[in-house]
């Protein structure tokens, strides 16, 4: 089988065309064990906003689509359609159920053996202020700001946030 270039053109004369320009980075999917404590995190501790649930209960998971809130943005949309699909930056939170319950239970978040994952970053304005009301919400600090301006805390599954 062929491989094909990026942005070279199909040899497949049945091929539709895609517009490169089009394309979007729209989210990345991370795992949780818990979603209350992750929604929980994710919108009160790092100001995001949870923007469309989709239950998938015949297979047993739930995905939590979150992002800092922009004009026309729903809220928590659980309807049909995708307002966000061209949206850029989201976090898609993938919890399968009964995980919360499981006390041994954990997900690997790419940081320890064998390394895999890194962080999700996020920009602040002031990063000694973002980084005493993490220490006020008694988050979990894996760097403080005095590392050329970056701080690193952790998620409730572990996920660095840069």
């Amino acid at each position: 089988m062929p491989v094909e270039l990026i942005g070279q053109e199909s040899s497949n004369p049945e091929a539709k065309a895609t517009d490169l320009e089009t394309y979007c980075f729209n989210h990345t999917m991370i795992r949780c064990k818990d979603p209350k404590k992750s929604l929980e995190f994710y919108c009160s501790v790092l100001g995001m906003s949870h923007l469309r649930t989709m239950e998938l209960s015949a297979a047993k998971f739930n995905l939590y689509f979150l992002g800092y809130r922009q004009p026309g943005d729903p809220e928590n949309h659980t309807g049909e359609g995708n307002p966000i699909a061209s949206r850029e930056g989201l976090v898609e939170l993938t919890w399968n159920y009964g995980t919360e319950n499981d006390a041994d239970f954990k997900y690997h978040n790419g940081n320890t053996e064998p390394l895999g994952f890194g962080n999700i970053s996020i920009s602040v304005d002031d990063i000694d202020a973002a980084c005493a009301r993490f220490e006020d919400q008694k988050v979990e600090k894996l760097a403080d700001g005095t590392t050329k301006n970056i701080a690193v805390i952790a998620d409730p599954d572990g996920y660095r946030i840069e």
